[in-house]
């Protein structure tokens, strides 16, 4: 069957519609499930009222960032507004915006209903694991399908109002300067609150988790969803925005751009129609493994895009060999999955060996830990670099005349949109987690009894479990998505060359400029790209969790002045409560504080690189970028999740249980990994993200402008 693509953007437009009409009904199915605790309700609405109120400071400071960065594209992109055409710079800055404000929404959706979830799941808990377990999942399915609806919707809108790809980039950049700042700040956020309710309550005093004498344990509720919710969702929305943009970029330049494009939009598509028919199938029987149902659900999900993509690739005579890009994407996203729920499930041996490590102290915790970590990073660094390898091969014969190397990066943007086609689904089974963690903390402030507590506790050990997979899928994806950004920044450097006039193109300065292939690291000026690019992902991660250090302290000391000033506070007497506000306060401004120094790092170094080495450099700068933001992230997320479930494993009575040596040693294993992967792991993959567009949309500039 021939269809034009027209039809495609019409398709995209109806599936992200009916993503929409899902997480419509899935919101009014968690709202309408029974609640009435008034301490529940009470302690719910803080922690609504104090996420809202970060929300609204975050949003007020990325918009003064916005409008800097929106007069920047005005006048500068992707070519000096006086001397190109004014419209394309309109056109940029207005994608750019519709960018953050998609992004934002899917934030602000996600509080929403994690704020209302997660008190029907704690309520649900008296009732019977499915029925929490359900309230927690469904609440988690409406920012999978807000979040991937939105991007889907937008990037087809961009691309059907504009007819511009390049304009794409702009709205992929709006989507991952907003992830950039809500993911940094929200894990900033959330791990200060986290850090200091442990280690002034569990670890000091020995007072439960969420014991509601401690001042930080609504801090750390709030940050629970401005951090996992609102700031994952925005990471997953760049991830999957950046992905269909660069796939589009590229397929525009190559040969036949319409049957190219079409199959970008078309399994763009069927992804988000295989997560909604997936979350549908989510369910578990009473006394049920959440984890498997969890799981499960994903691999349905999995299978079914493979099937329909395949159908889809018959009916409409799509090219096999990208699909077959597509499928190995796919498949290898599952494995890396897999890969690191190895090395983060305490049903595995890792977990297990650090709790017994944990029995001869906290330094032991900690060498096991990151040995353990480093060790992750193997079996998902290979299963990128197979999957980016095995698409471009398969794809790259479709190149005749030379475009053999063009086409081949296609593939790999094509296995990149594979690896985040089920990205609702991995999105709705992430936000679960932080959900069912808040519904724990209000079953224990609520004091709805221990068999509620168990159930809850289930849940959260499946969320905590699954998350640390989620965050190996997502890193995964975001490595495939930026080095297909880069043969984007590819394409968009020959473009500017070919409008400079081509064989005849020269720079500002009268020299003559070649079309790229690749990049040569023998050569100096790639290698100065390569070692600075390669040096912003560990600088990046000590400024987001010095951040964190430095807030905790502060919190801290917060804490101790309200047990020693509020008099019967530390004993419980009744009536007396701790002030949770001025937690709060201290999570929010220093987040917000800490934040935009990490961001700016990153995208000035961009600048200078380009500035002073022109698009040679930063090629190797975001190669470098690229190989050790990937293999940090990974070490980050996965030695942090190990450590969380050590903890958790030892807490369920193994290796001395509560309040045991063991147990303080893996409190403190925990409270390194918070930082470890919820604020600097999982903000990597965006700051690639954000600096390869950068490099793309300035690819002129560099190009014409460069000391070298």
């Amino acid at each position: 069957m021939r269809f034009d693509l027209t039809f495609f953007h019409v398709a995209s437009i109806v599936i992200s519609v009916l993503a929409f009409a899902t997480a419509v009904w899935l919101y009014r199915w968690v709202v309408s499930q029974p609640s009435s605790n008034k301490r529940v309700a009470e302690v719910g609405q803080l922690i609504k009222r104090g996420a809202n109120t970060f929300l609204a400071k975050e949003y007020k400071a990325l918009l003064r960032f916005s409008i800097v960065a929106v007069l920047l594209i005005l006048v500068f992109l992707p070519s000096p507004i006086w001397k190109g055409d004014p419209v394309i710079n309109i056109t940029m800055a207005l994608s750019y915006i519709f960018g953050t404000v998609f992004s934002g929404i899917a934030g602000k959706i996600g509080i929403s209903i994690a704020t209302i979830a997660n008190v029907k799941s704690a309520e649900a808990a008296t009732k019977g694991i499915k029925p929490s377990f359900m309230a927690g999942y469904r609440g988690g399915a409406v920012m999978g399908m807000a979040v991937v609806g939105s991007s889907l919707l937008g990037v087809t809108l961009v691309l059907l109002i504009t007819g511009n790809t390049t304009a794409l980039l702009g709205f992929s950049f709006g989507a991952s300067s907003l992830a950039l700042f809500a993911k940094a700040g929200g894990g900033i956020f959330t791990k200060t609150a986290d850090v200091s309710a442990d280690l002034a309550g569990k670890v000091e005093l020995g007072i439960p988790e969420d014991d509601p004498r401690n001042p930080a344990v609504i801090a750390d509720n709030v940050g629970d969803n401005v951090g996992d919710v609102a700031g994952m969702g925005a990471d997953l929305f760049d991830s999957n925005v950046a992905s269909m943009a660069a796939a589009l970029v590229m397929a525009a330049s190559l040969g036949n751009p319409e049957e190219n494009m079409k199959m970008v939009l078309c399994y763009a598509g069927i992804g988000l129609l295989a997560s909604i028919i997936g979350v549908f199938t989510a369910n578990m029987k009473e006394g049920g493994d959440p984890t498997r149902a969890l799981n499960t659900n994903t691999y349905v999900t999995t299978l079914l895009y493979g099937v329909l993509t395949a159908i889809a690739t018959y009916a409409f005579d799509f090219n096999w060999r990208i699909w077959g890009a597509s499928a190995i994407g796919l498949f290898v996203g599952t494995i890396i999955g897999v890969a690191t729920d190895y090395f983060t499930n305490d049903k595995k041996k890792p977990v297990r060996m650090v709790a017994k490590a944990c029995e001869s102290g906290p330094a032991f915790t900690i060498t096991s830990g990151v040995s353990y970590g480093l060790l992750s990073t193997l079996p998902a660094m290979i299963g990128i670099g197979i999957s980016a390898l095995a698409a471009y091969k398969i794809v790259a014969p479709l190149g005749v005349g030379g475009n053999e190397v063009a086409y081949g990066m296609f593939g790999i943007s094509m296995a990149a949109v594979g690896m985040l086609s089920i990205v609702g689904m991995i999105i709705s089974n992430d936000a679960y987690g932080p959900i069912v963690d808040n519904a724990r903390g209000l079953v224990e402030m609520g004091d709805l009894g221990d068999e509620a507590l168990e159930i809850t506790d289930s849940l959260d050990s499946a969320g905590n479990t699954v998350k640390a997979v989620t965050k190996g899928f997502s890193i995964g994806a975001a490595g495939l998505t930026v080095i297909a950004l880069l043969g984007a920044f590819i394409t968009e450097v020959n473009d500017a060359i070919e409008a400079l006039g081509g064989a005849n193109a020269v720079d500002a300065f009268g020299k003559s400029v070649e079309k790229i292939t690749g990049f040569d690291v023998t050569d100096p000026i790639v290698f100065f790209g390569l070692l600075v690019g390669a040096a912003i992902p560990p600088v990046f991660s000590a400024m987001l969790m010095l951040g964190v250090d430095r807030n905790a302290q502060r919190m801290i000391a917060e804490i101790h002045r309200q047990f020693k000033e509020i008099v019967g506070l530390k004993e419980g007497k009744p009536g007396v409560e701790p002030e949770y506000d001025k937690c709060i306060e201290i999570a929010t401004e220093g987040a917000l504080k800490e934040l935009v120094p990490a961001g700016l790092m990153a995208i000035v170094s961009t600048l200078i690189v380009g500035f002073v080495g022109g698009v040679n450099a930063v090629g190797g700068f975001i190669t470098g970028n690229i190989v050790s933001g990937l293999i940090f992230a990974l070490f980050m997320s996965n030695s942090g999740g190990l450590w969380d479930n050590t903890k958790k494993y030892i807490e369920a009575g193994n290796n001395g249980g509560k309040n045991s040596e063991a147990h303080k040693a893996g409190v403190v294993g925990d409270t390194v990994g918070d930082p470890f992967k919820d604020t600097a792991g999982p903000s990597i993959n965006t700051q690639i993200t954000v600096v390869t567009l950068v490099a793309s949309m300035l690819a002129t500039l560099f190009l014409t402008f460069s000391i070298f």
